[in-house]
């Protein structure tokens, strides 16, 4: 079985992201404030500054996505055409929220999730079963959710006014806070369709400088 970086569809994407989309690290994007994480006690006053859209921010072809998870637990990621619109891709990904924290603060993060099936019959994001790479290392595998929890229906709740902002929300009740406080990160991505096989996610920096902090890419072999 061909790993991450022998796989064309993935490669191809990655030197896309690598030449069309060189910038500094540790530029004004939502990655500053991601590093004040620790200094946060609520996400409400974050919901209340960070519900006003600038024009950057909601570019044609874009998507909310959104990373939250408690810092002891698993992070989860889910896409949206908007924030007031259900997710039309939620997964619980294989790493620890405290990881991907450590891997954002480092710089730059690609993370690349990959299908092995083929069905032909359903939409690449419609896939259930994804292998996850972050920064080119294996995390493992998880299954895309068919139905949103209590848990995650809670935070899609409280962010249905955020566009972009990073945080600490409520916990829904005090056995989850057993887990560390609840996290997200929220932005804008540029949704690049390359194929039926191929789609790649770039984060719009709130600045508009060029580059993209964060990129996911989402492939299903051939």
């Amino acid at each position: 079985m061909p790993s991450l970086t022998e796989t064309p569809g993935v490669m191809s994407l990655l030197r896309h992201a690598t030449e069309g989309r060189r910038s500094k690290t540790g530029g004004g994007g939502v990655f500053k404030m991601f590093k004040l994480l620790p200094m946060l006690s609520s996400g409400c006053k974050m919901v209340a500054l960070l519900g006003r859209p600038s024009k950057t921010m909601l570019a044609d072809k874009a998507v909310a996505v959104t990373f939250f998870g408690y810092r002891r637990g698993r992070v989860s990621l889910a896409i949206q055409e908007d924030p007031r619109s259900p997710p039309f891709f939620l997964i619980e990904l294989p790493m620890l929220t405290s990881s991907l924290h450590k891997e954002m603060a480092s710089g730059l993060v690609k993370i690349a999730l990959e299908s092995e099936t083929r069905t032909h019959k359903k939409k690449l994001v419609e896939e259930y079963v994804w292998a996850v790479y972050c920064n080119g290392r294996k995390s493992g595998y998880s299954i895309r959710r068919k139905q949103v929890s209590d848990e995650e229906r809670h935070v899609m709740q409280l962010l249905r006014g955020v566009s972009m902002g990073a945080g600490v929300l409520p916990c829904l009740s005090e056995k989850d806070a057993a887990d560390g406080e609840l996290t997200y990160m929220r932005a804008r991505f540029e949704r690049v369709v390359g194929s039926k096989d191929s789609e790649s996610l770039y984060m719009i920096n709130p600045d508009g400088s060029g580059g993209a902090e964060l990129s996911i890419f989402l492939v299903r072999l051939k």
